[in-house]
């Protein structure tokens, strides 16, 4: 029989979604909780596996294909500089790290792609995405697209390209709390769903010959999405939100129970 977590460990884990302590009760509880789900997971995943390839004898993950663990540990340790080895709590953190940044590019080349009402990401959609996240420049990608002023920083036809770390950028000046990635990726897909609808009633008014003043409402809706007028106004809200509530940073509670058409 496989040994259980410890407490302590489980419990230095779980600090990370938290600032408050665990009691000494609750962590032994998560150690519980744990491997419970564990044991509900694997036969599912295991039957997954089985489902997808009968013949396999090793347990994998049905429902998305993952970056090789051994060949993303070997190009690890390839860089390596002052240490000797890479553990497998580094190989996990450097997938899941590597798999958000390949997701960003795609989601951005996506975006551009769209605009060119294309169903194919080409080169040039990722060049796009690549120069607005600013990988095309050296140094850091967060630091990169800190370096861009807040207020210039505008989503235009030419592919610029709203990016998770100018979100975080922008949260620090105008929410005045941090915001976790996951309230940043729900806020991301909010804003194109707003920016494709509103797309769509210029389009109708400017074709159908509809009422001009709300073709003029739609196209001021859209100046102030494009200068992020609208962002700053739901990190805004989302902050007021999460004060009022006594957290201490913008998570998807806030964001999904905001109006985005407000």
């Amino acid at each position: 029989m496989a040994k259980p977590y410890s407490s302590g460990h489980i419990g230095a884990v779980a600090s990370n979604y938290t600032e408050m302590r665990l009691a000494g009760a609750v962590k032994e509880r998560l150690v519980e909780l744990v491997c419970e789900e564990i044991e509900r997971l694997v036969p599912e995943m295991e039957q997954a596996t089985l489902a997808q390839d009968p013949d396999r004898k090793t347990l994998d993950d049905a429902n998305r294909t993952r970056l090789n663990y051994n060949r993303t540990r070997e190009l690890m340790i390839d860089q390596l500089g002052s240490v000797e080895s890479v553990g497998s709590a580094a190989v996990q953190a450097g997938i899941e790290h590597i798999e958000r940044h390949m997701a960003a590019m795609i989601k951005h080349a996506e975006a551009a792609a769209e605009k060119d009402r294309v169903a194919t990401i080409k080169p040039r959609h990722l060049e796009i995405a690549i120069q607005g996240m600013g990988l095309d420049e050296e140094g850091d990608v967060e630091q990169a697209v800190e370096a861009i002023p807040t207020e210039d920083f505008v989503i235009s036809q030419g592919g610029g390209v709203l990016t998770e770390s100018s979100l975080l950028s922008l949260a620090k000046t105008h929410a005045k709390m941090p915001v976790t990635r996951d309230a940043v990726e729900e806020l991301l897909e909010t804003y194109y769903m707003v920016v494709e609808q509103l797309e769509s009633d210029i389009r109708k008014h400017a074709q159908l010959g509809g009422n001009p003043v709300q073709f003029i409402e739609s196209i001021g809706r859209m100046k102030t999405l494009m200068s992020l007028g609208w962002m700053r106004a739901m990190l805004s809200k989302a902050a007021e939100a999460a004060r009022e509530r006594g957290y201490k940073r913008i998570d998807v509670e806030q964001i999904v129970h905001l109006d985005p058409f407000e």
